[in-house]
């Protein structure tokens, strides 16, 4: 089994995990190998941290595997291929580092200074339901998290829906994209206030950033107010949420730079907390509200917040999902497949000269360190995070803190700050891509496995560049025809087309 092969099996194996909570095939284990740990590792892309966990031994040797027997999975279809997924990590361990200088994690510093406030990671939950409770952010504080913008308060209540999610799948991917129709948080001033002051009173070093939205100029400084007079560290503006009822409210504002400037003055007028403004991605610009936000006092900037969005059809009732008593509207979508268009907002205000130097703490698809290291590569002093929290819960920082520490150990890089904005560089106009060369793929025979997905691709999607061998099926590349696109490579389901040596264009 090759390398490439391995990664793409523990790829697929793990995506099939369910990640259950107290997993039951980790104590069916008789070594006792932390086996639930290991897979939320792989599927985290913390790869090192499930190297560490697994050791330099082979379980699984002459084992009968009762993890599969006691496997939830196999309640669905088949149980998950523990054996393999472990003996493929076993032998990845050797294309990542020698695992004796990696038993223990090196002490890495991952505090922030975020705003003039000091945060002992970039980690955070972003505003909603993920934290709108003591109980709620109190097991999140325990469990490693930096902070949190606790769900949005007001001074009215909203009357919610039910239900008010919905999932978009793609193939065997549940949770491609997500959709809520929620409001601001349904508990009343009074209890909200008396979640934070208890929050600060036990957990004095994580940071509450109180997220807020009035009604009117008088609501935003009095919410700003008495937000700082519980202990809040940083208020967070809401002028964003896209599926507020009433005029004026939610994205509303944030596409309105006039609007975005009058009630950041009047948040500013009832505070001497550092102010953000939490950004709609429903505008073609960010950059000028949050220009106006900056100007009228913001310190800093939160985006994105999630897109107005209808789910689906339902094809035989032509209802749309969540469907409520037979009805729906416009929501907010999240999730994965809003990351690019986050970092793109993000790259777009910090090349804004007046936004440069602002800090930015990001959001919008975050779901592995990975992901979160993107952020912060853009631009990001901090990350916020909800989706991915509520499909897997707050245990999921366990795995961002590790594999963030690894990458910063084997990348030579001794603090977050120092890799804040360093993609952007890279990012440069249309106009100044290199376009006197191309970059022809490279195919390899022993890891091609005939399946013809390039070709289609090609021929039905690109530049009819490849043709089939007829002895072995394998794609045959006409150079005349290809033009560099590289399509084949995305599509290859077998690691088998990577990129190629750039030449310089035939005349």
């Amino acid at each position: 089994m090759t390398v490439a092969y391995e990664e793409i099996r523990i790829k697929s194996e793990t995506g099939r995990c369910l990640l259950c909570h107290e997993a039951p095939c980790g104590g069916a284990c008789p070594e006792k190998v932390q086996i639930e740990r290991i897979i939320r590792s792989l599927r985290f892309e913390n790869d090192m941290g499930a190297v560490r966990r697994l050791g330099n031994r082979n379980a699984c040797a002459d084992c009968s595997a009762p993890c599969m027997a006691a496997c939830n999975r196999g309640k669905i279809d088949r149980p998950i291929d523990i054996p393999a997924i472990l003996e493929d990590a076993n032998s990845y361990r050797t294309g990542l580092q020698d695992i004796a200088s990696y038993e223990i994690v090196k002490k890495v510093d991952l505090s922030v200074d975020f705003c003039g406030v000091h945060c002992e990671n970039p980690f955070f939950l972003s505003s909603s339901v993920v934290g709108s409770n003591y109980e709620m952010v109190a097991k999140a504080f325990d469990m490693g998290w930096a902070g949190v913008a606790f769900k949005t308060i007001g001074l009215f209540v909203p009357n919610e829906v039910s239900p008010r999610f919905a999932a978009m799948e793609k193939e065997n991917t549940p949770f491609v994209g997500f959709k809520n129709i929620e409001q601001i948080s349904d508990h009343s001033l009074e209890e909200n206030l008396a979640f934070l002051r208890q929050l600060k009173e036990d957990y004095p070093t994580k940071i509450i950033i109180a997220s807020i939205m009035g009604q009117n100029e008088e609501e935003w400084t009095i919410l700003a107010q008495k937000m700082e007079e519980v202990g809040a560290d940083i208020i967070e503006c809401n002028f964003s949420c896209p599926q507020m009822v009433g005029e004026g409210l939610g994205s509303d504002v944030g596409t309105n730079p006039k609007l975005v400037e009058k009630y950041t003055k009047a948040t500013r007028k009832g505070t001497k907390l550092p102010i953000l403004a939490k950004m709609t991605p429903n505008i073609t610009k960010m950059e000028e509200p949050a220009i106006a936000a900056v100007r009228a006092g913001a310190d800093g900037i939160a985006a994105i917040n999630t897109i107005k969005s209808v789910m689906n059809v339902n094809l035989n009732s032509f209802e749309s999902a969540p469907e409520v008593a037979g009805k729906s509207a416009v929501g907010g979508y999240s999730g994965k497949a809003v990351k690019p268009i986050a970092l793109r907002f993000i790259h777009d205000m910090k090349k804004q000269e007046e936004l440069k130097e602002v800090p930015i703490s990001g959001m919008g698809g975050i779901e592995s360190w990975r992901d979160a290291a993107e952020f912060v590569a853009m631009g990001c002093g901090t990350i916020q995070v909800t989706t991915s929290v509520m499909q897997y819960g707050y245990r999921m920082i366990e795995d961002m803190i590790e594999g963030f520490s690894d990458y910063m150990i084997s990348a030579g890089i001794t603090s977050v700050a120092e890799m804040v904005g360093k993609a952007l560089p890279q990012l440069v106009s249309a106009d100044d891509l290199e376009r006197s060369t191309i970059e022809y793929p490279r195919f390899d025979r022993k890891l091609c496995v005939s399946c013809g997905r390039c070709y289609l691709s090609c021929y039905d999607g690109g530049h009819q560049a490849l043709h089939i061998d007829a002895k072995n099926g394998q794609p045959i590349m006409d150079a005349k025809k290809c033009v560099g696109c590289q399509l084949c490579k995305l599509v290859c389901p077998a690691g088998a087309i990577t990129a190629g040596t750039r030449v310089k264009k035939r005349k």
